[in-house]
């Protein structure tokens, strides 16, 4: 009666140390990723050695010189690089504000779904559409539209430097028009997954302080998705340097260096593109070296855009 009775359970058998089989898509992954940057650094690398005798010759020179002159030699890529970075912004300036607007009718209760899923499907769809059908149908329609309404600008405002005339069709302002147009789509498509994130407690919680629809969307909704926002708008950014056989066809190609966006201009891809097949000498080196700051600077937007819709990921992913 007094003994000890054992409390303990049956001996359990001792079970093998687990030991996790090789994840192989893991490991194909992996592989994959080193492989990108591999190849990217190869040929960031080849167009660097290409570049080498310009960059040794012309130095910081090349950037700051504002002739390009293949006869004598004489090369830089100012006016270029303006042309580059103004373009860019005036298309997004254009398409961002239209982007978000769109983002908002597509991500809210304004229309029917169907309707939403149809106007949806029109803007992705004009990502699909080539660049080449951009240049053709800024030709015929949008050259004409500027050439008549711009010099009606240049008339009235041309004592403004940046719209002084004579307006000229192929021009900074149009090359920029339609690269708004070609940008529009991802802007709306970030911007959209960004204001879907939103979550719906935000919007509650600001109905039942009183907010009406619209305070909602722009006291609420709006800055909660910022950070997204400006991710779209840099990615689109990115897109809108890179962009060549539309922007050749439509900016002019014109090296002189110009405030007026009635005026023809360049870009950095525009610039290869019309030049690198009669290229030869040093003139090739050159052109490498504008191509390796076009490298630069698209990869320099698109990274701060990856960090930044990164940060939106995470700030609202534990808020779902």
């Amino acid at each position: 009666m007094g003994g000890n009775i054992s409390t303990t359970g049956p001996s359990r058998p001792v079970t093998q140390e687990y030991r996790p089989r090789p994840d192989f898509f893991r490991i194909a992954c992996l592989l994959a990723s080193i492989l990108t940057i591999t190849l990217l650094a190869f040929i960031v690398g080849e167009i660097l050695f290409k570049a080498w005798p310009a960059i040794s010759k012309f130095g910081l020179g090349f950037i700051t010189g504002i002739q390009w002159s293949p006869n004598r030699e004489v090369f830089g890529v100012l006016p270029v690089l303006i042309g580059t970075a103004a373009s860019s912004f005036l298309a997004l300036l254009l398409a961002l504000p239209l982007g978000l607007a769109i983002a908002l009718f597509l991500s809210e209760d304004f229309l029917p779904p169907a309707i939403r899923q149809v106007i949806r499907f029109v803007v992705e769809l004009l990502a699909a559409i080539p660049s080449v059908v951009y240049g053709l149908w800024g030709i015929f329609v949008v050259i004409p539209l500027v050439q008549k309404y711009g010099a009606v600008i240049a008339a009235k405002f041309g004592f403004i430097p940046f719209l002084a005339g004579p307006a000229y069709g192929n021009s900074l302002l149009t090359a920029s028009l339609v690269l708004a147009l070609m940008v529009l789509p991802t802007i709306t498509a970030i911007s959209r997954s960004s204001l879907v994130a939103v979550p719906y407690a935000l919007r509650e919680g600001s109905y039942a302080l009183g907010a009406t629809r619209w305070e909602t969307i722009l006291s609420v909704i709006i800055p909660t998705a910022a950070p997204g926002i400006v991710a779209s708008g840099i990615l689109a950014f990115g897109r809108a340097m890179g962009e060549t056989m539309a922007v050749a066809m439509l900016i002019g190609n014109s090296q002189r260096l110009s405030w007026s966006l009635l005026s023809p201009s360049n870009t950095l891809s525009a610039l290869l593109a019309n030049q690198f097949a009669e290229a030869d000498g040093i003139q090739v080196s050159a052109l490498m070296y504008a191509a390796a700051l076009l490298v630069m600077l698209t990869l320099g937007v698109n990274i701060a855009g990856e960090a930044v819709l990164r940060r939106t990921q995470k700030a609202t992913a534990g808020l779902r």
